[in-house]
């Protein structure tokens, strides 16, 4: 049996803008979350006053989108300057009851990223995947 790597879950708190369709931003608040146990995803946390909604993704769409437009299908990711021109990350969430557009500032995202790679190098999230208890759990379903 291979022996999984373990690290700790990394959450960054960060201060959103979310643009609606007219150019006009509101403030929102979310946590950034990275969980070793499921090594390949993050996760947005967005807090609103009555709820937590989470939207989960490749963890490579926020780490090339810090420099370049990514993303495939669901979740966009691409770097740009806010009106005020601070660098920022655009993260676009499309699902079929609608889309959701918020900006971060790229130190922020820059910094959770950081310690995300530090957690769990490009390359190496296999080692922190426990296969064998995957396939279990699948077969035990």
């Amino acid at each position: 049996m291979k022996q999984t790597k373990t690290a700790q879950v990394i959450t960054e708190s960060v201060e959103l803008e979310f643009v609606d369709p007219q150019g006009e931003s509101t403030a929102l608040e979310a946590d950034l979350v990275f969980d070793p146990a499921d090594p390949f995803a993050v996760t947005m946390v967005f807090r609103t006053g009555v709820q937590e909604v989470r939207w989960t993704f490749g963890r490579e769409l926020l780490v090339e989108g810090l420099y370049e437009p990514t993303g495939d299908g669901d979740v966009h990711v691409w770097p740009c300057l806010s009106s005020n021109g601070s660098a920022v990350v655009i993260v676009e969430l499309c699902s079929p009851d609608g889309e959701l557009l918020v900006q971060a500032g790229s130190r922020a995202v820059n910094t959770f990223v950081g310690k995300m790679l530090a957690a769990v190098p490009d390359g190496h999230e296999s080692a922190f995947v426990d296969f064998d208890g995957e396939l279990a759990r699948i077969l035990a379903d």
